[in-house]
């Protein structure tokens, strides 16, 4: 006995010198704030005092840490404790006895709130006693930490009447035992009449449901092994407001609505962080939520697009990160009541938008795969009051100036602007913020760049049109394509004429209207009965079978001059433009001196048409002969036309007649 007394003395009185030290020093004004710390092994030297009792009556939390595997439960003066906090660490097997004398020294009048057991080691049996025991005390908070349990577990009555206690908490539990009943664990524990149970790291795999009408309204079983048959057809907590069972083996979500389905209070359940999938296809998968559910936790699971088939539609804060979602669907039921929702790390490719969500003001779309916003989102998102939506590869186009614009119209709206917004694609512009990406309003506003395009259209092809009829341009495409067509033919038919030389000293193009002067004055005056000029006229030298444009051709290009009668006459014949044309081509790719003009009557230049620009060019910038009036002047008039002509032709004294 004498050596069991000598650690409680050596406790006693140390506590006393401590407990007077500290009085001593604090201020009346700390006494709330205080917090006591013991430790038994600093207690072992102080033989020499004695008393009565531990005195604790000025410390609001009072904490104990046991190393010699003992707590000297005489020494603690309960009835003067005004401490409304205790913690109790370290206490082994062996030490339980003593814990069991100090918790029955409170009772229901002792002050004690708050108890707090850390790393404690007992039998199934012990527990309970002492829970038994604290459950009729003034403790309403009850929290035990990172227990063992020994021995059997085997059925213990409890008396669950006259308790202060709220709130239970009982985290990471290790059981030793193999082989036991569950129902003799869990029975314990679902007949609880508290307000809040907590159950967490300890790997229960089930939870019954209570037998009576429970007082439950918070239960957590976060990080154990419950499965989806957990609750399952229990009406027995329609009272429960929040259910946390976050980090189990839950697999099917329909199987989870049904659990709520008889808790009629429950707002809060959080199943996050599960094997929870959704497959519309089977059967059996039917949702059936509480009407009373405001917050759903569905984040960390394995569910896709089809989850927005099974969810209650009195939701307002729902949490879908991190699962595989890649789109909102468009014929989901339309969640009136939700106002926040959280998407964030998924696989979406677009903004959901709000059809669905009509309230929705909270929208977290963060660490997706968005490349560019759409447009319905920011014509149904009326409502967002924040959007986070950064940490997304965003393709820089036209697409997000919306987006952009958006930020800078209601300024704070995009959390984490403009940081976590930072272009992706095209390469070119990697790494740039949002903010600092710029485009014109013509190269993004599609309308305004058709209408342009359409006014340049329309003008250029009217000035295209005025210009085509003032030069009359189809008419020389055309000669063009003539000239073309005929060269290629020359060329494919009749190679040996790229080898042909000149055969005629003048080519005569005149009008109709103006043959009589051409046979009866210009041929007798220019061809000599010795042949020694060769005129070529189209009425004889034309070759019969050939069109038209290509005998045109033919003559002017074995003519080594292209004499041109003009007059009124001329200006109207189309045939003359022709001739006109090809001789005033060959005058440029051939760089010759080739073209006479003759003016046989005045033309005004109102005459002239559009198309006879290269006339009224030629007649501008070269010299032309006039026809004289005056008999007299004719003599001169022929001599310098035949001073002209009268050119020796690279051809043997042998003529070719056509």
């Amino acid at each position: 006995m004498a050596e069991n007394r000598r650690p409680l003395t050596n406790f006693l009185l140390c506590s006393c010198v401590f407990i007077i030290t500290l009085w001593n020093n604090i201020k009346p004004s700390d006494e709330n704030e205080f917090i006591a710390n013991y430790s038994s092994s600093s207690l072992e030297d102080h033989s020499d005092y004695e008393t009565k009792s531990l005195p604790l009556s000025r410390t609001k939390r009072l904490q104990f840490a046991s190393a010699d595997n003992r707590i000297n439960h005489s020494s603690w003066d309960v009835v003067h404790n005004t401490s409304d906090s205790l913690v109790l660490s370290n206490i082994p097997e062996n030490g339980i006895s003593d814990l069991i004398q100090l918790l029955s020294k409170f009772n229901k009048t002792s002050g004690l709130q708050n108890l707090t057991l850390n790393n404690i080691t007992t039998s199934w049996k012990n527990f309970i006693r002492i829970l038994q025991i604290v459950w009729h005390t003034s403790i309403e908070y009850f929290n035990i930490f990172e227990m063992k349990l020994l021995s059997d577990i085997k059925k213990q009555s409890f008396n669950y009447t006259g308790t202060f206690m709220k709130a239970l908490i009982i985290t990471n539990v290790s059981i030793e035992v193999f082989y036991f009943s569950q129902d003799d664990l869990y029975r314990i524990f679902s007949e609880m009449n508290i307000t809040a149970l907590t159950i967490s790291d300890s790997k229960i795999i089930h939870m019954l449901c209570p037998s009576e009408r429970s007082q439950f309204r918070f239960l957590s079983f976060s990080n154990n092994d419950l499965t989806d048959m957990v609750f399952q057809g229990c009406n027995k907590l329609d009272l429960l407001e929040t259910l946390i069972l976050q980090r189990n083996q839950l697999k099917k979500l329909s199987k989870v609505s049904s659990m709520t389905s008889k808790m009629k209070s429950l707002k809060h359940l959080d199943i996050s962080r599960n094997l929870l999938y959704y497959d519309e296809n089977e059967n059996e998968n039917h949702c059936h939520w509480v009407g009373m559910l405001a917050k759903l936790n569905l984040s960390s699971n394995k569910l896709t697009d089809s989850v927005f088939g099974c969810l209650p539609i009195s939701v307002q804060i729902l949490d879908l990160q991190n699962n595989q979602i890649r789109t909102v669907p468009k014929d989901i039921t339309e969640l009136k009541a939700l106002k926040e929702l959280n998407i964030a790390f998924n696989r979406l490719t677009e903004l959901p938008g709000c059809s669905h969500f009509r309230g929705l003001e909270l929208l977290n779309i963060e660490e997706n795969s968005v490349l560019t916003p759409s447009s319905d989102f920011f014509h149904s998102c009326q409502n967002i009051r924040a959007l986070r939506g950064g940490h997304n590869p965003f393709q820089c186009s036209c697409e997000l100036r919306d987006f952009v614009n958006l930020e800078k119209k209601s300024g704070g709206r995009l959390v984490g602007w403009p940081e976590s917004y930072v272009c992706e694609y095209p390469d070119g512009l990697k790494g740039t913020q949002l903010k600092d990406f710029q485009l014109s309003e013509l190269s993004c506003n599609t309308t305004l760049l058709l209408v342009i395009a359409l006014v340049v259209t329309v003008v250029v092809v009217v000035v295209t049109s005025f210009l085509c009829i003032y030069f009359d341009i189809m008419w020389y495409l055309k000669m063009m394509w003539q000239w073309t067509q005929t060269k290629r033919r020359v060329w494919n038919s009749h190679p040996e004429d790229l080898q042909s030389i000149l055969q005629f000293h003048a080519f005569i193009s005149y009008s109709e209207r103006d043959s009589l002067w051409v046979k009866n004055h210009l041929i007798p005056n220019l061809e000599k009965e010795d042949g020694s000029v060769q005129i070529c006229l189209h009425e004889r030298n034309f070759i019969p079978g050939k069109s038209i444009i290509e005998n045109i051709i033919n003559c002017i290009e074995k003519s080594h001059k292209s004499i041109f009668v003009l007059s009124p006459n001329f200006v109207q014949s189309e045939w003359c433009h022709y001739e006109l044309y090809f001789a005033h081509h060959k005058l440029f790719s051939e760089s010759s001196n080739s073209l006479i003009l003759i003016l046989l009557e005045p033309i005004p230049q109102y005459l002239i048409p559009a198309r006879y620009h290269k006339l009224k060019a030629l007649m501008a910038k070269r010299t032309y002969l006039e026809w004289p009036k005056e008999k007299s002047k004719h003599g001169l008039f022929w001599a310098n036309l035949k001073a002209t002509i009268n050119s020796n032709l690279p051809v043997s004294t042998e003529m070719i007649v056509m």
